[in-house]
């Protein structure tokens, strides 16, 4: 008889005991939740004045989710990205991430600081891509969340870390504003003369329609020039988007153009190049836009970077289950990736890339939402 009333008791205990709260976007913080590198895991939750939300882990930075209005006033979540911390472990996507020591890509792995030749990791056939398979993506960032709307991430990338020299200190601050945009700030030191190219790796979809494509998108580039590539993909000078289809200096829908029989689309599978803005640094000017039809959403991107490389997901796996159990098809997102252009420390005529100490590397990239 006493057994039974202690089941009865730990029964009502069980109860009892609250059902954990779900985020706006639906995510769970417990699921976010474990260790790395005897490091914890955690969900940073960013709220505005205007009940827009966006989440974000320590682990590589990531952005989980961002919630805005679409033109109903629905909430609506414009991001990529997986439900679990286990799930971002287990792939070896981007979505979301904070890409570092350099974005894009460094040809044959190898590039000249003072006629000392650094040799770095080769992930993408001969290239260095994104700092490598273990790049800043896939590091246990220190966070602390400042306000309801920011959180700051630290991270000490060290000397050699996948070829880099010098020891590396880095914060990115994202604040969620409050007229609905995701302010990325970077800052970073060295000790040692070194590169860097910092930038966000997110997944957009402003459709609202789970599973969709974005070739309904429309998309526009503040940018006359473009970084023409080679069959690696590396830069082999610039050249002007004039009568080609990578003009996209007035609103066109993706699909309209990305599949044209033209050399640089056929070399990348479709847009995936980096244009050289004509914003000159003023991140007071709008280097990008996407509309979606559907939902009335619309991202301006802003950017103190001189380049945006602009990838329309050619190359993502149809089978991919994402967030909720959606599935997401090739071309289910756009990534606008401000950013210094591709292989800078092989190319002198480029904006350079080089840190010295003493200096302090600043970046900004702003994604801000709206309806119209």
């Amino acid at each position: 008889m006493a057994m039974a009333v202690l089941l009865s008791c730990s029964s009502k205990q069980q109860q009892q005991e609250p059902k954990e709260e779900a985020t706006l976007s639906g995510l769970y913080k417990s699921k976010f939740e474990t260790e790395v590198a005897g490091q914890p895991t955690s969900l940073y939750v960013l709220k505005n004045a205007k009940g827009a939300e966006a989440c974000v882990t320590n682990w590589g930075g990531r952005l989980v989710s961002v919630m805005v209005p679409d033109k109903n006033g629905k909430m609506t979540d414009v991001v990529l990205g997986y439900d679990s911390i286990q799930a971002y472990i287990n792939s070896t996507g981007n979505f979301g991430a904070l890409i570092g020591r350099y974005g894009n890509r460094i040809a044959n792995g190898k590039f000249k600081l003072d006629g000392t030749e650094y040799t770095l990791p080769q992930n993408d056939k001969t290239n260095c891509l994104h700092g490598g398979p273990e790049g800043f993506d896939r590091q246990m960032w220190t966070a602390n969340q400042t306000t309801p709307q920011s959180v700051e991430l630290t991270y000490l990338s060290k000397d050699g870390e996948a070829g880099f020299p010098g020891n590396l200190n880095v914060k990115v601050t994202y604040t969620l504003t409050d007229d609905n945009a995701i302010d990325i700030k970077y800052e970073a030191t060295t000790d040692k003369k070194t590169v860097v190219n910092l930038t966000n790796h997110s997944y957009f979809n402003l459709s609202g329609v789970p599973g969709s494509t974005i070739m309904d998108h429309q998309l526009s580039i503040n940018a006359d020039n473009y970084t023409p590539v080679d069959d690696k993909l590396i830069p082999t000078g610039i050249a002007k988007v004039e009568g080609t289809p990578l003009d996209l200096r007035q609103p066109q829908t993706i699909s309209a153009h990305i599949d044209d029989d033209f050399d640089q689309l056929t070399k990348a599978g479709g847009y995936d190049h980096n244009w050289v803005l004509n914003t000159k640094g003023d991140v007071a000017q709008v280097a990008a836009t996407v509309y979606a039809p559907t939902s009335g959403i619309l991202m301006e991107v802003y950017t103190n970077e001189p380049g945006l490389q602009v990838y329309c997901g050619n190359m993502m796996n149809e089978k991919e289950t994402g967030k909720h159990g959606i599935v997401y098809p090739r071309r289910g997102a756009i990534c606008l990736e401000s950013q210094h252009y591709p292989d800078s420390p092989n190319h002198p005529d480029f904006p350079t890339t080089v840190l010295e100490p003493g200096q302090t590397y600043k970046s900004q990239c702003i994604y801000k939402f709206s309806t119209k």
